[in-house]
C-alpha cells in the first residue's frame, strides 16, 4: 500500500494499485443471462476490459462522506443474526435491523426491504447456502428506468403515489465475517463519474428483464474502500435516487483483488441487502 497525494484527488490517503473490470463495448446494449439462455443464445455480450485505478482508504475521511455527494457511508451497526446463510432467519431478524439503520442514516420515515444475496467464491463454486460470487465489474445494480420499475413491482397498490415523492433504493452491504481480505469491495465517489459512463444493461431473469448500469472507462473516476471490514460494519450504497438536483444519484461498485491481500486469507463472505427508501418530499 502506498500514500496518495484532500479529498478530491486522493490526497494524503494510503491506496492500492488496483486492476478494475470496465465495459468496453458499449455499441449494442450488453444483455446478461441470470439463468440457462434457450439455445443457441450466449449467456451474455458483456464486454470487458481491465484498467488501473488506485482505490483509495476511505476510512481516514469517514466524518466527509454522504450519501448524497459521494453516494456512499459506512457505519457502525451490531446485528443479532447468528447464520446469514439461513434465509429465513435473515428476513426475521436482519430485515428489520436494516430498515431501522437504514432510516437512521437517512431520516427517511420508510424503509422497505425486499431481498438479500450473500457471496462467497468457494460456496458458490460448490452450489452452497446459495451463495453467488463476487461480481468484479463496475456496475450500478439500477437505472433511470428500473428503479421506478422496483417500486412498481414491489408496491403496485401504492406505486403511483408513493411514485409522486422523492424515493431512493439504498443497498447496505456487510461482511459476514471479518475483517475481509479477499476480494474487497471498492465504491466510486458519484461525482467523479459523467453522466456518459452509464450504459444501461439488461439482465434477464425467467420472468422478467431487469436493467442495470454498466459503467466504462475514465481516467477522472475516484475509487474507495474500507480495508478490513468488520462484521459489526455496514456500507450503505445509493443505487437510485428520483431526485435529480445535483446529489448523488447512483453508485458504481465492483469487488476487485486487493494486491496487499495476505497468502492464505479466508475468502470473502458478505451479504448486500436492498432497500426502498421513501421520503416526505
Amino acid at each position: 500500500m502506498s500514500t496518495g497525494s484532500d479529498f478530491e484527488t486522493g490526497q494524503g490517503l494510503n491506496h492500492v494499485e488496483a486492476s478494475l473490470s470496465y465495459l468496453t463495448d458499449s455499441s449494442e446494449k450488453p444483455v446478461t443471462y441470470m439463468y440457462e439462455p434457450p439455445p443457441g443464445v450466449s449467456a451474455g455480450s458483456v464486454k470487458s476490459s481491465r484498467f488501473p485505478a488506485p482505490v483509495f482508504d476511505a476510512r481516514p475521511i469517514l466524518g466527509q462522506l454522504s450519501l448524497d455527494r459521494q453516494g456512499f457511508v459506512l457505519t457502525h451497526a451490531e446485528t443479532a443474526v447468528k447464520n446469514f446463510y439461513e434465509a429465513d432467519g435473515v428476513r426475521a431478524v436482519y430485515y428489520p435491523e436494516v430498515e431501522r439503520l437504514v432510516k437512521r442514516v437517512t431520516g427517511a420515515p420508510r424503509v422497505h426491504v425486499f431481498d438479500h444475496n450473500v457471496r462467497c467464491l468457494p460456496m458458490a463454486k460448490r452450489k452452497e447456502n446459495g451463495a453467488r460470487e463476487p461480481v468484479k465489474f463496475a456496475h450500478n445494480d439500477y437505472t433511470f428506468k428500473s428503479g421506478p420499475q422496483r417500486v412498481r413491482d414491489l408496491l403496485p397498490a401504492e406505486a403511483d403515489e408513493l411514485l409522486k415523492h422523492r424515493f431512493a433504493v439504498i443497498n447496505v452491504w456487510r461482511p459476514i465475517r471479518g475483517p475481509v481480505e479477499e476480494s474487497p469491495l471498492a465504491v466510486c465517489d458519484a461525482r467523479s463519474i459523467a453522466p456518459r459512463d452509464w450504459v444501461a444493461s439488461d439482465l434477464k431473469y425467467r420472468d422478467r428483464t431487469g436493467e442495470v448500469f454498466s459503467i466504462t472507462f475514465n481516467p477522472d473516476h475516484r475509487w474507495f474502500y474500507f480495508p478490513r471490514m468488520q462484521r459489526e460494519e455496514a456500507l450503505l450504497l445509493k443505487c437510485y435516487d428520483s431526485i435529480d438536483d445535483g446529489r448523488a444519484r447512483f453508485t458504481a461498485h465492483t469487488a476487485f483483488d486487493d494486491p496487499t491481500s495476505p497468502p492464505g486469507a479466508f475468502a470473502r463472505e458478505s451479504i448486500e441487502t436492498r432497500t426502498l427508501v421513501f421520503f416526505d418530499d
